[in-house]
Order: C-alpha cells, then sequence, then structure tokens
C-alpha cells in the first residue's frame, strides 16, 4: 500500500510460446523466466499482492511456488496469439473479488527491472497523482536516434532520412529521443479500464538505463541478459 491507496502487480505468462518455447518458464540465472518479475514484486515496499496470469497448469504451480496468486486460470479465448496484454488485464480485474487502486504490470520478457524501480515509479506517481494517471518504463534511444535513420532508394544508394550528409552529426549535440521499453507499466486502476491501456496524454516516462531495458524475445536475448545479470554491479 502506498498513501492508503493498495496495489496490484499482475504477471502475464501465456503457455505456448512460439518464437522460443517455453519462454515463460525457461531458466533463466537459477530462475524460471517468470519468476523474476514474481520476486521484483515481492520485494517491493508498496505491492500488496501479485497475481500470475496464466493459462496452464504447470506455470500456475511455478507462479505459486514463488508465492504469487494464481486465483484462477486464464480461459482459453484470452491466450491466443492475438490476445490484448489489456483484454488480460480487464479480464482479472472485472473477476477479482477485491478491489484496488493501482496496478503494476511485469513482464517475464523484461527480467532486469527491480523492486527499487518499481517503487521510484510509484513513489513518481503518487506524487502527480493530480495530473497523471499512469506511468511506463522508457529509455534514452541513442543507437538508433531519428537522426541516423536512412532509406534506401531503387538504386540501393542511401538518403538520410533526419540529417544532412554534408554535416557531421555528433551525439552529444543530439535532442534528447526516447522509447517505449518493457520494464514496467503501472496505471490507476480505473483509469487503465477508462482508457484501454497504459499509453495516454495523462501517461509519465520513467527512465530507465539502456541496459535494462532489454528484452527477451530469442534465446540470443537469454545469453546477453544472463551476461548483463553476472555484471549487474558494475553497470548500476
Amino acid at each position: 500500500m502506498i498513501n492508503d491507496k493498495r496495489v496490484l502487480c499482475v504477471v502475464p505468462a501465456r503457455s505456448g510460446s512460439k518464437g522460443l518455447k517455453d519462454k515463460n518458464i525457461r531458466q533463466l540465472a537459477g530462475k524460471p523466466l517468470l519468476a523474476w518479475p514474481v520476486c521484483c514484486a515481492r520485494e517491493s515496499k508498496y505491492i500488496d499482492r501479485v497475481i500470475v496470469s496464466t493459462d496452464c497448469d504447470e506455470y500456475a504451480a511455478i507462479a505459486r511456488q514463488y508465492l504469487a496468486d494464481v486465483p484462477f486460470l486464464r480461459p482459453a479465448n484470452l491466450a491466443q496469439d492475438s490476445t490484448t496484454t489489456f483484454e488480460v488485464l480487464d479480464h482479472l480485474i472485472n473477476n477479482l473479488q477485491e478491489n484496488y487502486d493501482i496496478l503494476v504490470l511485469l513482464e517475464p520478457t523484461s527480467p532486469l527491472t527491480e523492486a527499487k524501480d518499481v517503487d521510484s515509479a510509484l513513489e513518481t506517481l503518487i506524487r502527480s497523482w493530480e495530473k497523471a494517471d499512469s506511468i511506463v518504463g522508457v529509455t534514452q534511444e541513442i543507437k538508433s536516434h531519428p537522426a541516423y535513420l536512412l532509406t534506401i532508394d531503387a538504386e540501393k544508394k542511401i538518403q538520410s532520412l533526419n540529417a544532412d550528409f554534408s554535416k557531421a552529426v555528433r551525439r552529444q549535440e543530439l535532442s534528447a529521443v526516447y522509447r517505449m521499453d518493457g520494464t514496467l507499466y503501472i496505471s490507476k486502476t480505473d483509469a487503465l479500464q477508462r482508457e484501454l491501456g497504459f499509453y495516454h496524454q495523462r501517461t509519465l516516462g520513467f527512465i530507465v538505463p539502456e541496459w535494462k531495458s532489454y528484452e527477451i524475445d530469442s534465446l540470443t536475448d537469454f545469453i546477453c541478459i544472463e551476461a548483463i545479470m553476472n555484471n549487474r554491479e558494475v553497470l548500476s
């Protein structure tokens, strides 16, 4: 609880990943992937309850092993490739027996998020309660800054999309731009259902370092993120 507001954390963990088989329960640095956001949420000072939303008994058992709640399995119609995260959250909210003022979404594919990130983001939202309804993780875009983007014409010649080739583009002179990442999503629960998502005109950005923004979609990502975990003290 924070400022008398009850906080629910939801970790979505659908089975049947096609890109990387059983991705959400694949072992990463000694724990199944879905356990990382569960442990993160349980270490938070403010989260009152952690629920894993899954369609699979095996996944549910693993979630409970790490002390998350699984009050019911997700129905099959909400475990499809086309199912949106909002549909999953909306169904969960509407079927719980208790109400929460704030919902935190932590995805297994972003295992580098820490409890201190969640708590700091919650504190920021509370401080901005009158002017903002949600806060989401973002990271500064450097390597793929718009100034470096190109197009290629029919003759395979490159064309600068946002800059003049006659002028050097120095990173230090570029305006800061940010991209969405998957580190965390937090919203007032009523605003989430009203806006049908976390992104809207009353959304704040919670800036995280680039290394925390890495997401897992492939085996290569697993290898990279495990290396980051093993060198976290150097990066922090």
